[in-house]
C-alpha cells in the first residue's frame, strides 16, 4: 500500500531541503537491543531514514542517517530486508518493488518504463 500524502507531507517538513520525494516506504530495524520503526525517504539528492514514534510509525520525528543519493538499496535480501551502512531493516514485500525502482533510477534509468502522463 502506498504510503500517504499526510506521511509524505510529514517527511518532506521534517527533510527541509532535500529535493522532492521519489519514494517512501515503512521499514522496521531489528537490533540486539530492540526493534524500531523507520521511514525510508528517496529524494533527488539523498537518502534518509527517518525515526517514527513509537506508537505511530506514520510520524517521522527525527532524521536518523542520510546517504548520498548513489547509494544502492539493494539487493533485497530474504525476508525482505536491505542493508544501508551498518544498519539492517526489514520492509513488507509490498514494498520491493519501491526499492527496485529507486535503485534503477540512479544505476539502470534505462531499464524503467516511460512515464504514461508525462503532461501531469
Amino acid at each position: 500500500m502506498p504510503v500517504g500524502s499526510a506521511v509524505r507531507d510529514r517527511c518532506r517538513t521534517l527533510l527541509g531541503d532535500q529535493g522532492e520525494i521519489h519514494y517512501v516506504f515503512p521499514a522496521v530495524s531489528t537490533v540486539p537491543t530492540g526493534t524500531g520503526n523507520f521511514l525510508i525517504v528517496v529524494t533527488g539528492s539523498a537518502i534518509s531514514v527517518l525515526a517514527t514514534r513509537t506508537l505511530r510509525s506514520d510520524r517521522p520525528v527525527a532524521v536518523l542517517a542520510a546517504f548520498p543519493r548513489h547509494t544502492r538499496l539493494g539487493p533485497i535480501l530474504p525476508g525482505p530486508i536491505i542493508e544501508l551502512n551498518s544498519m539492517t531493516f526489514e520492509f513488507d514485500e509490498e514494498y520491493a518493488a519501491v526499492v527496485a525502482a529507486a535503485d534503477a533510477e540512479v544505476f539502470a534509468p534505462e531499464t524503467l518504463p516511460p512515464d504514461p502522463l508525462p503532461e501531469l
